[in-house]
């Protein structure tokens, strides 16, 4: 009789790692006491929110105001909300006019309908590009007027959450493909249209935000003909596009680095020619890799629109700062400036938790 390796005849049953299960005790232990320097850590945000927290509360709820007639009834310990609500339409839609506030109100929901709309993938190519031309020329109805019954709206009155929203939503996404072509740029082989691109690079990124605005209000009418003129709001606009396409530019280009050598040379194997390599291989993957520092330059330019006072344009936070100069509300700063902070902090937030969807989604081809 020959042995038999039982080994060989019998299978081996697949046996899974033992899954380690957390009590509260187990999870408090592992992420806020596991060393001397993580307790010591704990014990000094639990005594911070300790301090911070319970007054914050009072001032906020407990104790806040919520209705009155004017700002003398509204003096107390607490926040004055009856002053946001007295004056919340002036905050979110500025100088235009009252009778007809339904208008910019639809703007906004536009708008934010157009960027939810946005977030859905599927949507994404050509229905999309239609979806903003339309939700652009809705806009552009709404807010000027002259048509269907609606009374004219100089730009001068455009103001509030909507000015807010039409600098940053029409201005960033215009400035995206202005960077591209510039990071392009920056990378040529041809001398001149790489020295062209970093010079206007460095020189943008050289100089505020103010001065493009004090350029673009002040020092350009200055070069137009006798007779000619261009809107402030437009020009304030420009502005932004440029100013942000320099900084955009320098993201995407370090994307364009990252991209590994071989892939071009595939694309080249292929018989792709440069734009075709560029739009179908190259700046899909360059994109998808800056996907956090691109998002925090939207960020930034969207908080960025509050400059415009300068040039005589009333944002959101421009609209709230012009409320407190009311005689009859006057002292009510704190609760002016947490409404309008929450207000920009949703659509920051928003941009902030949607990038890091899809930097998930795209990185699920170059996890390992």
């Amino acid at each position: 009789m020959t042995d038999i390796d039982i080994s060989q005849e019998l299978p081996i049953p697949v046996e899974r790692p033992p899954q380690r299960t957390y009590g509260v005790v187990d999870w408090l232990r592992a992420n806020l006491f596991g060393s001397v320097f993580n307790t010591i850590l704990t014990l000094i945000a639990l005594y911070f929110l300790a301090v911070v927290i319970p007054p914050l509360v009072r001032w906020a709820f407990v104790d806040a105001v919520w209705s009155a007639p004017n700002g003398q009834a509204c003096r107390g310990a607490g926040a004055c909300w009856a002053f946001i609500g007295e004056k919340l339409r002036f905050i979110l839609f500025g100088r235009f006019p009252y009778d007809q506030q339904w208008r910019p109100l639809g703007v906004v929901v536009i708008f934010v309908a157009m960027i939810l709309a946005s977030c859905d993938r599927r949507l994404w190519g050509r229905r999309l590009m239609l979806l903003w031309l339309g939700g652009f020329i809705a806009a552009g109805v709404l807010m000027w007027g002259g048509i269907l019954g609606m009374r004219y709206v100089e730009t001068g009155l455009w103001s509030g959450l909507p000015l807010t929203l039409i600098l940053a939503v029409v201005g960033l996404p215009f400035a995206l493909p202005v960077a591209i072509l510039l990071a392009l740029g920056r990378r040529s082989r041809l001398p001149a249209v790489r020295a062209v691109s970093v010079a206007y690079i460095e020189l943008v990124r050289g100089v505020p935000l103010i001065t493009v605005l004090f350029m673009a209000s002040v020092v350009l009418p200055l070069f137009l003909p006798s007779g000619v003129t261009i809107d402030k709001l437009l020009r304030a606009g420009i502005a932004f596009v440029l100013f942000a396409a320099a900084y955009i530019a320098e993201v995407i280009r370090g994307g364009l680095q990252a991209i590994p050598r071989g892939q071009i040379e595939a694309a080249d194997a292929l018989g792709l020619g440069y734009w075709q390599r560029t739009r179908l291989i190259v700046l899909p993957q360059a994109l998808a890799m800056v996907i956090p520092p691109l998002v925090n330059n939207f960020i930034g330019g969207f908080k960025n629109t509050s400059l415009v006072i300068i040039i005589g344009l009333f944002d959101l936070l421009n609209t709230a700062n012009t409320a407190l100069t009311d005689p009859n509300w006057q002292g009510f700063a704190a609760e002016s400036y947490v409404f309008v902070a929450m207000i920009y902090w949703s659509f920051c937030f928003f941009m902030s938790r949607y990038s890091q969807m899809l930097e998930r989604e795209f990185s699920k081809g170059r996890q390992r």
